[in-house]
């Protein structure tokens, strides 16, 4: 496919239901009332030149380059400042206009270096296809005198740089800065000839830049212009793929030279960016081809051997007779898998299908469950769906955001971008969170709320809200008659509104004012429309899925359910949680959230599958690393996730794999569970897989292609490989195929094909014949489960404590730079802003600890101790410390406890109780790390020199 040329309309097309209809150069167009008449004379296909316009910014009219004549106006105006009118006619080819744009262009180029052919942008540069467009042919100014054509070169940040003496001061880059990311990192600076674009007066990479690459996108010339190109040269063709980062899902043009991706560009037509990106899937994705991918199977009889790299033959063999050898030992049940939230739609069925029909269990867990599982437990039980309400498109109509346990400015920063735009034109914003995220005041964003609850206390808190809201006559009564049971409805209350729940009740409980809680309270519920979006702050809790569902219980009571601008949102923390959980990852449930023990629905599987299948839920991964440790569960296939890291309780998570007789691995890097394997099969990055990923809003996006597998085979290849070697054919040729049997299992999905992929470009489960183009908008009408159910939200204090012996309580989260257990990211340029995980800790903590800024800290619990680096932090409260678990030799989940939701087990990440205290020396578990990590290695040292 050859490069993908978007069209750019140079400014916005406006949504208006008035019409106006007009006459462009001979040709009539009708466009919304407000759009420019340089994006109607677009939709006919007419460009009219410009530098300071994209379609991406609001109009700005400084290039003077865009002008046109229109009958009956004097003057020439900037066609992209001028709004189109009924019955108005325009010209924008004349002799005036052509000596007009040539003499404006010719001042462009009299301070512009003339050295186009050797320049990183020669042929995809708008200031050098302008000169063509305008026909110009010399300058008659000359080159001599006062320019710019030896300003100095940024190269500071390690994914583009700024070559200010190319620089033209159209403000695309500022404007791009303020608009579209919203961090208002640059600016223009002096008046004059002396005007130029600045990142604050510093350098790029030590400002507050976030490397979004909304500047290099938006820049027309090679001022902005990213070092891969530079290096590589301008790419040839493109392909359309997703991001596997966050849940967020944004859409990205790989664009690539042959086989090597040159750069990834924001698709505009991606429904859940719309042309916008983060660093990490803007940048970090040279982890793909990263020297570390192991691309050979290996084995090894004992995890204390080194690898030995073998064929595919020999690997899959080997992982299956293991795995036959145990179940014939120690029972069916004695093995199982573990899938990822990394892996797409269909890599993911296969999994699950190879653990039910294969292995002949139901022992299939995945890292959703310890991140989102209480979301799906919370939703369904009020809701009757296991997913976020809205997309993403809807925050542009709420009134009110509240933002509950999550960080949208680091873990989904793209949608954040949304958020920032809507808080900037008017919404109010409440933030409830331990700590001070940057969305409580920011450039231009300032919370209206914040509510610093102590860590544990997000029960008491939303009762103490829905107490206000009960009391003070908030409830919408006509939607919760239409709605909702009443009978449950009329019990919540009655327990709500018990004066126990009050914020005046709970203010020593959670530690925020009273008048705070009511003010908030009052803010939500009397709003036109209210929107709730959380993230692993609310279900990473003993109390996680009763959070979730007292959030559902806030937003039904006030009508905030069913229309745009409301509801309740999880923001999903990597790019296939919302997915994996789809496709049947849990023990207990099919595709589609349907329990195992349900026969008909088992029955269909059976029918489809071929084998009889187990109607009883199976382990989860805190159960198989205990009957690991007590001998009875033996084997585990794991695809794409690093337990050893991710999972809380280090300790007891390797103690568990090493106990275990086979676990077999697939990963694209030797990750810390690799330590504790026995056969590695070489995994595939997503730049070589074909599929689907389904984003926080529910939709599924395409994931495609762009170069071969570097082991030789996708993912989905491997499982079906591996399930041949066990003895269960598994037959497909495309994973378009495995969308087909998704589809005819599933009821969400069985409308979703590949060819109406390609047609709408995502689809948002539900899709099937009641909805054949998807569902952006959950419970329009009526709720899932028929009524909404209210659900009584009894706060239970979590078993871990503070005491004497550790009084802090600590708190974990995650930074923009880096992405979950930091594989990829570690592996790129990123860690440059984030090369190693710190404790931030309160100035007033710091001082009676004798703590100073850059220390070497012990962090201490019940379940084991690290060393790390202080950060002095008064985003922190008194009492509360925060990490982040980016980095494996840090070892953050040594540290945390097995303590987990009651409904779900997803562990209870958010609520540590710690000591911290100087120290000049890493812990024990560190120093074991670090040993381990020397000797691999020298194995790896060893593999390379085979090769």
């Amino acid at each position: 496919m050859p490069l993908i040329q978007e069209i750019d309309y140079g400014t916005p097309i406006r949504k208006s239901d008035k019409i106006a209809t007009l006459t462009i150069d001979g040709q009539s167009v009708s466009v919304p009332a407000g759009t420019s008449v340089m994006a109607a004379a677009m939709v006919l296909g007419t460009k009219i030149p410009k530098l300071c316009a994209t379609d991406s910014l609001e109009p700005f009219g400084s290039c003077r380059l865009c002008l046109v004549e229109i009958e009956g106006r004097r003057g020439t105006p900037a066609s992209c400042t001028t709004p189109v009118e009924e019955g108005m006619v325009v010209h924008t080819q004349t002799p005036r206009l052509a000596d007009l744009r040539r003499g404006v262009m010719e001042l462009y180029i009299s301070d512009h270096p003339l050295d186009c052919l050797t320049c990183s942008a020669n042929g995809d540069c708008e200031l050098q296809d302008m000169a063509g467009a305008v026909g110009l042919r010399e300058v008659r100014y000359g080159y001599e005198g006062q320019n710019h054509l030896k300003a100095p070169k940024d190269e500071s940040n390690p994914y583009f740089t700024f070559e200010d003496s190319k620089c033209i001061v159209c403000s695309r880059c500022v404007r791009a800065c303020e608009e579209v990311q919203g961090t208002f990192a640059l600016t223009i600076q002096g008046r004059g000839f002396d005007s130029r674009v600045s990142p604050g007066g510093l350098d790029f990479f030590g400002s507050e830049c976030v490397s979004c690459g909304a500047c290099v996108q938006a820049c027309p010339t090679a001022t902005l212009n990213e070092k891969s190109v530079i290096t590589l040269g301008t790419p040839e063709r493109s392909v359309v793929t997703t991001c596997a980062y966050c849940g967020v899902g944004c859409s990205f043009k790989a664009e690539m030279k042959g086989n090597m991706v040159v750069r990834m560009v924001p698709y505009k037509d991606g429904k859940a960016n719309e042309g916008h990106s983060c660093v990490k899937g803007r940048f970090a994705w040279g982890y793909a081809t990263h020297k570390d991918r192991i691309t050979k199977p290996m084995i090894r009889e004992k995890i204390t051997d080194p690898w030995r790299e073998v064929s595919w033959n020999e690997a899959l063999t080997r992982a299956a007779s293991e795995f036959k050898r145990i179940q014939a030992r120690y029972g069916r049940n004695s093995i199982g898998g573990i899938t990822s939230s990394r892996c797409t739609n269909e890599e993911t069925f296969l999994v699950q299908k190879l653990v039910r029909a294969g292995f002949g269990n139901n022992n299939v867990d995945t890292c959703a469950r310890v991140c989102h599982s209480p979301t799906g437990y919370g939703l369904k039980a009020t809701l009757g769906t296991s997913a976020g309400t809205q997309d993403f498109a809807s925050v542009a109509e709420a009134d009110v955001i509240v933002v509950i346990g999550a960080n949208p400015t680091d873990g989904h920063p793209v949608f954040a971008s949304r958020m920032k735009r809507r808080l900037r034109e008017g919404a109010r914003l409440i933030v409830i969170d331990p700590r001070r995220i940057d969305l409580v005041r920011s450039p231009h964003v300032e919370a209206d709320y914040h509510l610093p609850l102590k860590p544990g206390t997000n029960v008491a808190m939303i009762n103490a809200i829905a107490h206000v809201i009960v009391t003070e006559g908030l409830i919408n009564e006509d939607y919760v008659r239409e709605r909702c049971d009443l009978d449950d409805f009329e019990v919540w209350a009655r327990f709500i509104a018990d004066e126990r729940h009050s914020p005046e009740a709970v203010e020593d409980l959670t530690g925020v004012p009273a008048a705070d809680v009511r003010g908030a309270a009052r803010l939500y519920g009397k709003a036109q429309n209210s929107a709730i979006y959380y993230g692993l702050g609310v279900t990473e809790h003993s109390q996680g899925s009763t959070m979730v569902m007292g959030m559902a219980n806030l937003a039904m009571a006030t009508g905030n359910i069913g229309r745009q601008g409301v509801g309740v949102n999880p923001l999903r923390g990597q790019n296939n949680v919302q997915g994996s959980c789809d496709m049947g990852s849990f023990p207990h449930e099919f595709s589609g959230y349907r329990h195992v023990s349900d026969d008909a629905t088992r029955q269909m599987f059976e029918t489809f599958w071929g084998v009889a299948l187990d109607n009883e839920p199976g382990l989860r991964i805190p159960n198989m690393l205990d009957e690991a440790v007590s001998g009875s569960f033996k084997g585990l296939y794991i695809q794409g996730e690093d337990i050893a890291q991710s999972d809380p309780d280090t300790q007891h998570v390797t103690a568990g794999l090493m106990a275990m007789e086979c676990v077999v691995i697939q990963d694209i890097f030797l990750n810390e569970t690799a330590k504790y394997a026995h056969v590695f099969l070489p995994g595939s990055s997503f730049l070589e897989k074909d599929g689907t990923f389904t984003n926080a809003e529910r939709r599924i996006n395409r994931v495609r292609k762009v170069m071969p597998p570097l082991s030789g085979m996708a993912d989905w290849e491997v499982t079906i490989a591996f399930a041949k070697a066990l003895g269960f054919e598994m037959s497909y040729e495309h994973p378009g195929q495995i969308m087909e049997e998704i589809a005819r299992l599933t009821p969400s999905f069985a409308g979703v094909s590949y060819e109406k992929l390609e047609k709408l470009g995502s689809i948002q489960w539900p899709c099937n014949d009641a909805a054949p183009f998807g569902t952006p908008t959950m419970h329009v009408d009526r709720f899932v489960r028929g009524k909404g159910k209210f659900m009584i939200t009894e706060f239970v204090p979590t078993e871990e404590r503070t005491g004497p012996r550790f009084p802090l309580i600590l708190t974990t989260g995650r930074i923009l730079t880096q992405y979950n257990v930091g594989a990829q990211t570690r592996r790129t340029a990123n860690s440059l802003w984030h090369e190693e995980d710190v404790l931030e800790i309160h100035p007033f903590d710091a001082e009676n600890r004798g703590i100073m800024e850059g220390d070497l800290v012990a962090l201490e619990s019940r379940s084991g101790d690290i060393a790390l680096r202080a950060r002095i932090s008064e985003r922190m409260q008194p009492g509360v410390v925060y990490t982040t678990f980016h980095h494996a030799k840090t070892g953050a989940n040594v540290i945390t406890t097995d303590y987990s939701d009651w409904a779900t087990n997803c562990p209870e990440y958010k609520v540590t109780a710690v000591q911290v205290r100087k120290t000049n020396r890493p812990s024990d578990w560190q120093a074991r790390f670090f040993e381990e990590n020397a000797t691999l290695k020298q194995i790896g040292t060893r593999l390379d020199a085979a090769q």
